[in-house]
């Protein structure tokens, strides 16, 4: 099979699978958006969103965060990982959107990832889920599928992201981050891959070499 063969099979089904795939996050706009994906760097979407809706109604603007303290901030995102790191993060960004962006979340790589606590996957997904950009943000799951299905041969998401934006049409790379996440977070386990009950486990390196 080849490269172009894979890409084509594994899309075409993730695609049918899930036609509309979308992230676990909840959030109404950009901002919030912004900060659910900054708590959610290592760790489960269903934990963030048991901490925003509080964190939201008691700082619901770039305005009301940056005038906390990350004192503040960390009693209510306490039970997040590395919630110390992410309350000082949250606080700078959010005094950062007020000062350099008019209280605007941004819309490029260069602007997003200027941000404290906003890599470029953080970007990559705020591009995406945002502004509707053709970004694929590699996590773990994205990071681990591609690689395990031969989708990509990469030692860095960096290098995972680049074969990905290579082989995939530009109007699928937004969907394409969910379908790898979400496959990986349900399907393609890191421990114990659930091959038996794949969908794309016939077009599977890892799967057609067991």
């Amino acid at each position: 099979m080849t490269i172009k063969e894979r890409y084509e099979a594994i899309i075409s089904r993730l695609k049918q699978e899930n036609p509309n795939p979308a992230t676990e996050l909840n959030f109404t706009n950009p901002f919030e958006t912004l900060v659910a994906v900054i708590l959610s760097a290592q760790c489960t979407d269903k934990r963030v969103n048991m901490v925003t809706p509080a964190l939201f109604k008691a700082y619901p603007t770039p305005q009301a965060m940056a005038a906390a303290t990350p004192d503040d901030l960390l009693q209510y995102i306490s039970s997040v990982s590395y919630p110390n790191n992410k309350a000082r993060h949250l606080q700078a960004m959010a005094a950062m959107l007020v000062e350099d962006f008019d209280s605007q979340v941004p819309s490029t790589m260069e602007e997003l990832t200027r941000l404290p606590g906003v890599g470029r996957k953080t970007a990559n997904v705020i591009m995406g889920v945002v502004f509707h950009k053709a970004a694929i943000a590699v996590d773990t799951h994205v990071f681990r599928v591609s690689n395990r299905t031969g989708l990509a041969n990469g030692k860095t998401p960096l290098e995972v992201e680049k074969a990905l934006t290579r082989h995939i049409a530009e109007e699928d790379r937004y969907n394409a981050h969910h379908w790898l996440l979400l496959h990986g977070r349900y399907v393609c386990k890191a421990l114990k891959p659930d091959c038996l009950n794949c969908g794309i486990s016939q077009f599977c390196k890892y799967y057609t070499k067991k």
